[in-house]
């Protein structure tokens, strides 16, 4: 119990010492270097929380109720204190492709967000690089069409939502690949992992997670609407948040 304890304490400060930097930053930086300040912000809490909820799961050995709950918890944290930031360059791409950022915005979005930690870890993958690519293009996919469709969910209820949808993937594939499916998370906490060499990380934390969201945005916006004889979905709705926990 006591690395619990310790764990939450961690969990706290890193949410607390983001929040302070994001509201630091709202004040002393207003306009477009307030939105990559609370990228970097966000992002930051983002990794450093699934670190410890990692290494937390490596050396306590909770039980799979108290992880899940866990993982449900912080994601909804993250939900509510994001802002709108992403924490995910498919985010961003997404932006750019709906023609509501600049190519040049997306790239300074994109390295505000990685974070990279020095710690080391063992192979990651529970099963073959191509069953863990399947299980990130799948989960990307599923958060994907979650942040879609949760508009028409109460408001209060969007982020628990989306945080009972990234809970039932971790629970589902976090055992083949760790259920990522979010490329800056996957190279802050996955890339530093023995076991595969980097392009194979490459190919299951990028390409996968990269193609389930394209693959959903094409299947939703473009071939439903098409055979059902609708016209397109409008591309100027907001960009779907996609925050990862583990």
């Amino acid at each position: 119990m006591t690395d619990l304890y310790v764990s939450l304490a961690v969990l706290g400060a890193a949410v607390t010492l983001s929040e302070a930097l994001r509201r630091t930053a709202a004040r002393l930086f207003p306009g477009a270097y307030w939105i990559y300040l609370l990228e970097a912000a966000s992002t930051f809490q983002l990794c450093c929380c699934t670190h410890e909820l990692k290494l937390l799961g490596e050396t306590a050995r909770l039980e799979l109720l108290v992880g899940l709950t866990l993982t449900y918890t912080m994601t909804v944290i993250h939900l509510l204190t994001f802002r709108g930031a992403t924490c995910n360059p498919s985010g961003a791409l997404e932006s750019v492709c709906r023609g509501s950022s600049t190519v040049r915005a997306a790239v300074v979005l994109i390295a505000c967000q990685h974070q990279r930690f020095g710690f080391r870890c063992f192979d990651p993958l529970g099963g073959t690089v191509l069953e863990a690519a399947a299980v990130e293009l799948a989960c990307a996919f599923t958060v994907q069409a979650a942040a879609m469709h949760v508009h028409k969910v109460d408001e209060k209820l969007r982020a628990h939502l989306i945080a009972a949808v990234i809970t039932a993937l971790v629970y589902t594939g976090g055992s083949i690949s760790g259920a990522v499916f979010n490329p800056v998370l996957a190279f802050s906490v996955q890339f530093p992992c023995s076991g595969h060499t980097y392009l194979e990380y490459c190919f299951v934390y990028w390409l996968g997670p990269v193609l389930g969201v394209a693959s959903c945005i094409l299947l939703f916006e473009k071939i439903i609407p098409f055979l059902s004889g609708k016209s397109t979905i409008r591309l100027d709705v907001p960009t779907a948040q996609k925050p990862k926990t583990q």
